[in-house]
């Protein structure tokens, strides 16, 4: 399994738009702030097809570590509240999904003025979630990504109403982009797991 940072490597030629919005939200004192301007600077009209194949390579990331981890890892405690390894990769799954989808819908002149969609921070995903499962929701969010890009491009640049923690509301083609930061904060968090040495003997 390649380490976190092989993963960065890779993703630094694969996926150099999404590893410049984390980079300026991870070590920065004003870090959101940071993130803002690097989307604002990176997404531009007509930009949502190589937003999407960044996405690509972020995803290949993602089921790397989940495909190869070791069957007890799934259930180690260490993402975000202390989530398990299954529960933040089925959370990060669903935001690729959910987060794109909410943003084409606007995009699309589809935004249901009732009852507005709301990006709910803190929902985990399934503890018991098998790893045969958790894949299903990563192709699942593959998809429901390439369809919502089709409707976001050419309209990257419009303002979008959905509001979301910690990066507020962002621009159509931004929440593109913006979900591939997200995915790679809980991927962190799942190699910092997956890559510790594993307890000694009697420890």
């Amino acid at each position: 399994m390649s380490t976190w940072a092989e993963t960065i490597g890779t993703l630094r030629d694969r996926a150099p738009d999404v590893l410049a919005v984390w980079t300026a939200l991870d070590l920065t004192k004003r870090g959101v702030a940071a993130a803002r301007r690097e989307l604002r600077r990176r997404v531009e009209h007509g930009s949502a097809s190589r937003i999407l194949a960044e996405q690509e390579a972020v995803a290949d990331a993602l089921a790397a570590v989940i495909s190869d981890m070791p069957d007890d890892v799934l259930r180690a405690p260490g993402g975000e509240e202390d989530w398990n390894v299954a529960q933040a990769f089925a959370h990060a799954t669903a935001a690729r999904r959910f987060l794109v989808a909410w943003s084409a819908q606007w995009a699309a002149g589809a935004w249901p003025a009732g009852d507005p969609p709301r990006a709910t921070p803190g929902i985990p995903g399934p503890a018991d979630a098998s790893r045969e499962e958790l894949l299903t929701l990563l192709e699942k969010s593959r998809r429901s990504m390439a369809r919502s890009a089709e409707l976001i491009d050419g309209h990257e640049t419009e303002p979008c109403p959905l509001e979301g923690t910690p990066i507020g509301r962002l621009r159509c083609g931004e929440w593109l982009l913006w979900v591939g930061v997200h995915d790679l904060m809980h991927l962190e968090q799942i190699h910092g797991i997956a890559d510790a040495p594993a307890p000694a003997p009697g420890a």
